[in-house]
């Protein structure tokens, strides 16, 4: 299966980026703490040179935790500054101002110098879809979300959101890309739902991610589904033979008191983008990692 998104939006939201990067002061990318190479857009480093940045692990909540510490390290060896949060809880949120001003530190020192105390560093989110781009907004600005007004510049119609006496965030959309050469990231970009399941095969994809979970989380299939020890000798593949239990086990069942394979799948994903199934991480940072 040939996972594709979204073709369509990527050029204006490029184009708005290119034309209102000179404003910044900050980038801030999220990316989901699962898969944090896999939810990064490729074309942020090149439009955010020169600029400071700041990558989000979020919904850390969700991801492994010895996992996220190995990611955060690796970011921070290659020059970001980086914070594992889950921008759906407001305390994990109250890190944000003190590294915004650790990363921003240089830009605020030369303000300093010039007179120019107080300015609020001005930074812009991005995010490929479903990393909380808009989570974090709006959980972070809270109910003091305020239009600060049309800035020197800045195209009209767009608008700056005072999310403290710090921070300004420039409120454009954030930034896509219009497909991926490997599909083992479509793969995982589907499996923590940044796709419509209704055009997907939920099928392959289950059996993907029982395949990966036997491998680097054994053992936890059988704990949360009460599996038994046996697999079944007439199903071909490992993976298939757990999906067959599991719908067995959760009364997956079609007419004619057939297994129901894809509810059973639809199940299993569902329970993994919950958390239900743990705290889990798809990838892991290598030293080719890029």
């Amino acid at each position: 299966m040939n996972y594709q998104w979204y073709p369509g939006h990527m050029t204006k939201a490029k184009r708005m980026m290119q034309e209102n990067i000179k404003l910044i002061d900050l980038v801030i990318e999220l990316v989901d703490a699962r898969i944090p190479l896999a939810s990064r857009n490729p074309d942020i480093n090149e439009l955010g040179r020169n600029k400071s940045r700041l990558i989000l692990l979020n919904k850390a909540d969700l991801a492994d935790e010895g996992m996220t510490k190995k990611w955060q390290s690796f970011f921070e060896k290659q020059g970001y500054f980086v914070l594992a949060l889950n921008s759906r809880n407001r305390n994990s949120m109250k890190a944000i101002n003190g590294i915004v001003a650790q990363a921003c530190k240089e830009k605020l020192e030369r303000d300093r110098k010039r007179g120019i105390i107080g300015r609020p560093v001005r930074a812009m989110v991005v995010g490929i879809p479903n990393v909380g781009k808009s989570t974090f907004i709006n959980s972070f600005a809270g109910k003091a979300c305020a239009k600060t007004g049309n800035k020197p510049g800045v195209t009209k119609g767009k608008q700056w959101i005072r999310l403290s006496k710090t921070l300004e965030l420039l409120d454009t959309p954030g930034i896509l890309w219009p497909k991926f050469e490997d599909q083992a990231v479509g793969l995982k970009l589907a499996l923590i739902g940044s796709m419509n399941d209704e055009i997907l095969n939920v099928e392959e994809m289950a059996l993907s991610l029982i395949s990966y979970l036997a491998e680097c989380y054994p053992g936890l299939l059988a704990k949360r589904y009460d599996l038994p020890e046996e697999l079944p000798a007439d199903v071909p593949t490992p993976a298939l033979s757990v999906l067959v239990q599991i719908a067995g086990v959760r009364g997956c069942i079609a007419k004619g008191e057939e297994l129901d394979l894809r509810k059973a799948s639809a199940l299993l994903l569902e329970d993994f983008r919950s958390g239900r199934l743990g705290r889990i991480t798809l990838e892991e940072p290598t030293e080719t990692a890029d």
